[in-house]
C-alpha cells in the first residue's frame, strides 16, 4: 500500500507542478513509512520539503500555500502528533474558505498513519477520526487497500476541498494487483465489498479485515451479510448505506475509533435518522474500549474488536 501512495504522489506530482509535499523527514529520508521514497530526488527539495519537528507551523505553512494557489500534500509522521496542529486544520484549514467569503480555496491533503499498531503505546495508537469529524468544512476518507489508498489519495490532490486522509500503521504492507491505467475512488463513495442478503455490516479501515475474517466463520454458520466498506468518513454514502439496509433491514457498525462521540456513533445516528422505518433490530455498533491502548499486547488486543466478537454480534442481531 505504501507504494501504491508512492504512485499516486509521483502521479499527481508530474502532472501538475503545483502539487508538492511537506513534513518530517519526507525529503532524503523517504518518509517514516516511504511513502514518499525517491522522490525529493525526482522533483527537488523545494516540492518535496523537510520540514523540522513542528506540526503546526509546517501544517500553517501547508495552508497558506494552498490559499496561494499551491495543491500541499502535508505528512503527519504519525497522526496523534497532528493535535498539534488542531488549531490549524480547525480554524483555519476548514474555514477559511467561508471566513474569506469564497475568496480563497484550500486545497490541501493533510495524511498520515494512524491508528493501533502492534506495541506502539497510548501516544502512537491514536483514532483521530473523531477529533477531526466535527470540524465543518473539511472532508474525512480512510483508504483499506493499495487500490483505494492510490485512488482516494489521487481524488484527494484534485479537490478543490481539505481532506484528511486516515491510513492505518498496519495496512502499509498489504499487496494487491493495481491497474496500470489511470484510475481515481469518488472521495463520496462507499464500497461494496461482499453482497449479501440477512444483515449489513458497515466497516473501515484495518476492520475491514477483522470483518471479512469473522464473515468466514459466518458463512460457515450459514449466514449472508452484506459488508460494506464506508470509506467516506465525512459525509457518508447514506445512498449506498440506506440501499443495503433496505435490503436486508439489520446493521451493524465495527470501527476501531473509540466508543464515545466516533464515526460509529455518528453513524448510527444518521441510519435512526434516515431509515429507522426500514430497521428490524436495533442498529449494533461495535467499537474500540473508551481507554488509552495499552503497551502489553494482551491488552492492547482487549480494546480492539475482535473477530469473535464481530461473530457474537451478528448472531445476536440475527435471532
Amino acid at each position: 500500500m505504501f507504494e501504491a501512495l508512492r504512485e499516486a504522489m509521483i502521479e499527481e506530482m508530474t502532472l501538475d507542478p503545483t502539487v508538492c509535499m511537506i513534513g518530517e523527514d519526507v525529503g532524503d529520508y523517504g518518509g517514516s513509512y516511504k511513502v514518499s521514497k525517491g522522490l525529493s530526488e525526482m522533483f527537488g527539495d523545494l516540492r518535496v520539503l523537510d520540514t523540522p519537528i513542528a506540526e503546526n507551523s509546517f501544517t500553517g505553512m501547508g495552508i497558506g500555500a494552498a490559499m496561494k494557489g499551491l495543491r500541499p500534500v502535508v505528512e503527519g509522521m504519525n497522526m496523534g502528533f497532528l493535535l498539534l496542529a488542531y488549531n490549524q486544520i480547525s480554524n483555519n484549514c476548514g474555514m477559511l474558505p467561508y471566513t474569506s467569503g469564497g475568496q480563497f480555496k484550500i486545497p490541501i491533503v493533510i495524511r498520515g498513519p494512524g491508528g493501533v499498531g502492534r506495541q506502539l503505546g497510548a501516544e502512537h495508537s491514536q483514532r483521530l477520526e473523531s477529533y477531526f469529524q466535527s470540524i465543518p468544512g473539511i472532508q474525512m476518507v480512510a483508504c483499506s487497500t493499495p487500490y483505494n489508498a492510490k485512488g482516494l489519495l489521487k481524488a484527494a490532490i484534485r479537490s478543490d476541498n481539505p481532506v484528511v486522509l486516515f491510513e492505518h500503521v498496519l495496512l502499509y504492507n498489504l499487496k494487491e494487483k493495481i491497474p496500470d491505467e489511470e484510475y481515481i475512488c469518488s472521495l463520496e463513495e462507499a464500497e461494496m465489498v461482499r453482497p449479501g442478503s440477512q444483515l449489513t455490516i458497515l466497516t473501515y479501515s484495518r476492520m475491514r479485515y477483522h470483518v471479512m475474517q469473522a464473515v468466514k466463520t459466518l458463512v460457515n454458520k450459514g449466514y449472508d451479510p452484506e459488508v460494506i466498506d464506508i470509506r467516506s468518513l465525512k459525509p457518508f454514502d447514506l445512498h449506498t448505506i440506506g440501499n443495503s439496509i433496505k435490503k436486508t433491514h439489520r446493521v451493524l457498525i465495527v470501527e476501531e475509533c473509540m466508543r464515545t462521540g466516533g464515526i460509529g456513533a455518528s453513524l448510527r445516528s444518521a441510519i435512526i435518522d434516515n431509515f429507522w422505518d426500514e430497521l428490524d433490530a436495533r442498529p449494533v455498533c461495535l467499537s474500540s474500549q473508551d481507554v488509552p491502548t495499552p503497551y502489553a499486547a494482551t491488552l492492547e488486543d482487549a480494546t480492539v474488536v475482535q473477530p469473535a466478537q464481530i461473530v457474537a454480534a451478528v448472531e445476536e442481531i440475527c435471532q
